[in-house]
């Protein structure tokens, strides 16, 4: 399989330095919780139904995995070897939680590495080359950065190992917020109105339904299904949040 490149997925240089470095500093976060983590800590629960710590990690392991594989189809414009499916991430999560401490942490550095090392790799004029997402909707290379920043923002709270939405970058949240209302005003949720107040943001969804209030970091703890309603004002009753990560909108061609 071959990729053409695209004139219309383009990201200023500037905009993907900052990107690429943004993720470099996610990933060095993580790094920096899981120093300390021991065997009986990673078999504890995560925050995330019927997951132990182990689960989590081991996802964001073979998730880097994934976002390679497309830096690479980007570069090269061939597949480097055969994508895994769903079934097949389904069986390496379940085989792989249960390792010990150190096996987990070190997997999920040397695919976290081995993704930035790939990015590092990647020419200029490839970054706007159009890759698809497992789900199969397209996007240009660079986005691929934002779902690595995504998968590590929101897993390194589901760890419950002290790292919570307060702690998310505010650009972050900026740009999450951005990409989740987005998507959000093509589907009926309730919601007329979100104000981040802290970020003096807002965003119209839809001429009527519920207008809700609060911080930039609960707003998007709560869309994301890391946190409950309870640090946010609303006029009216708020909906349950769609599933989430939401695929982008507009969607690419």
């Amino acid at each position: 399989m071959t990729v053409p490149e695209s004139d219309t997925a383009d990201l200023d240089p500037a905009d993907l330095a900052a990107l690429l470095d943004a993720v470099h500093g996610s990933a060095a976060r993580l790094g920096a919780t899981l120093d300390s983590l021991t065997d009986a800590r990673a078999r504890e629960p995560a925050l995330l139904p019927g997951w132990g710590r182990g689960h989590v990690i081991t996802h964001l392991a073979r998730s880097a995995d994934v976002y390679r594989w497309l830096l690479t189809l980007a570069r090269t414009g061939v597949e480097p070897g055969p994508r895994a499916d769903g079934p097949a991430l389904e069986r390496a999560l379940r085989e792989g939680a249960g390792r010990a401490a150190a096996d987990l942490v070190r997997d999920v550095r040397v695919s976290t590495g081995a993704m930035l090392a790939e990015a590092a790799m990647l020419p200029a004029e490839r970054w706007s080359t159009m890759v698809s997402a497992l789900a199969g909707w397209r996007h240009p290379a660079w986005f691929t950065l934002h779902r690595a920043r995504r998968e590590l923002e929101t897993h390194h709270v589901d760890l419950d190992l002290g790292y919570t939405p307060a702690d998310w970058p505010v650009d972050y949240v900026a740009w999450g917020l951005d990409a989740t209302v987005a998507t959000m005003t093509t589907r009926t949720v309730g919601l007329a109105r979100v104000e981040a107040t802290d970020l003096g943001r807002v965003w119209i969804l839809a001429p009527t339904g519920a207008t809700v209030t609060g911080t930039g970091h609960a707003l998007l703890a709560w869309l994301a299904g890391r946190a409950g309603p309870s640090a946010l004002r609303s006029d009216g009753p708020l909906p349950t949040p769609p599933p989430w990560p939401l695929p982008p909108y507009p969607a690419w061609p």
